[in-house]
């Protein structure tokens, strides 16, 4: 399984590109700052979540001087081929996607994620560890749907859902709701509530898991015997329908639901010390490293195939025996990894590719 070929055309600074990794093994873009290599690895990223790492902003992606950039990959999942094509276009307003899985449009998340599991780690991963909710949320909400496709349609279910709600609370612009609007305010709370009971469930159930594989991987990078906590924590107390009642004055002056998944936490300590605030830039880089460590094998364990490792400029942020440590744990399967620098001595990759050469 991995990625096997990838074209892209007027994406980022490239016109034209064809890019062919090793399909086990690991491959070195090697080459100077601004030749492209982080945009190669955000094209990966974008055929298996529609989305970039580095940007909100679709029309980013697009070359400059040009109205559409497509990115089109061929992959296999053991023998069968997966071809996947997005294309972006640029629009007076905004910019539209298009992604096709064989010729089919994904009807869900869940179609992605079967189609390319991946585990990136950038400069900017630390993030996770040293920002704020939104970060975590982001992390939990990719590992959901690697870990088990189907979760997918739970997640675009609440999604779904709270934007619904939130439209109702927009529109009664800081007023009372009729009796009509609170009917059906109380519907979208109700089926809010049951899907919030369902996400939250199946995110503890992974943290569960992922927290001892966490542990294993902190220790063996940092080279100590630091436990790894990790705890989920709600926005609300009590019973989440009571909580939104409390908070409807609120939520109707805010114009948004402030009360459920879409605010929770998690809560990440090394021997009880908060993660986020009391660790040293150290100890945070060695954790956010050791999460998507952890998370990447929890995919292997529970779904049997190994995702794709993007690693965009890792080495440089590491001091040598962290890299060393590093390059002793990169789990077996394909990785795609990027660097300016020297690699470390310990690192013997099956392909080099100097993307300076592609450069027009």
């Amino acid at each position: 399984m991995g990625l096997h070929e990838l074209q892209l055309r007027n994406f980022r600074l490239f016109k034209e590109l064809n890019f062919v990794p090793d399909r086990e093994a690991v491959t070195v873009l090697l080459s100077p700052n601004g030749t492209g290599k982080t945009s190669v690895l955000e094209a990966v990223y974008a055929l298996a979540t529609a989305a970039s790492f580095r940007t909100g902003a679709a029309s980013d992606m697009i070359r400059a001087g040009d109205q559409i950039a497509e990115v089109h990959g061929v992959l296999y999942q053991r023998e069968r081929r997966v071809q996947v094509d997005l294309t972006l276009t640029r629009g007076v307003r905004n910019t539209t996607k298009r992604m096709l899985v064989n010729g089919q449009r994904p009807l869900s998340r869940g179609d992605l994620a079967g189609a390319l599991p991946l585990t990136i780690f950038t400069p900017e991963g630390v993030d996770v560890v040293r920002q704020g909710p939104e970060n975590r949320r982001a992390f939990l909400t990719h590992l959901l749907s690697d870990v088990d496709i189907n979760t997918g349609d739970v997640i675009e279910r609440f999604a779904r859902i709270l934007s619904q709600r939130n439209a109702l609370l927009r529109g009664l612009r800081g007023e009372l709701p009729s009796s009509s609007q609170r009917e059906e305010l109380d519907v979208w709370s109700r089926d809010f509530v049951l899907v919030s009971e369902e996400l939250v469930a199946i995110r503890r159930s992974v943290l569960a898991q992922l927290t001892p594989l966490v542990t294993r991987y902190y220790q063996e990078l940092a080279h100590d015997d630091l436990v790894v906590g990790i705890e989920y924590e709600q926005s609300w107390r009590g019973d989440l329908f009571d909580a939104l009642e409390r908070s409807l004055d609120d939520d109707r002056f805010r114009g948004h639901t402030t009360l459920g998944p879409q605010r929770d936490d998690v809560l990440l300590t090394l021997d009880g010390r908060e993660a986020r605030r009391q660790a040293s830039q150290g100890e945070q880089r060695s954790l956010a490293l050791a999460l998507r460590l952890g998370g990447h094998e929890l995919v292997q364990q529970k779904r049997g195939v190994d995702p794709l490792l993007l690693l965009d400029d890792v080495f440089s942020e590491l001091d040598p025996l962290r890299s060393d440590r590093l390059l002793q744990l990169l789990p077996a399967g394909q990785t795609l990894v990027t660097t300016a620098s020297p690699l470390p001595s310990a690192m013997s990759p099956a392909a080099v590719i100097d993307l300076s050469l592609s450069m027009p």
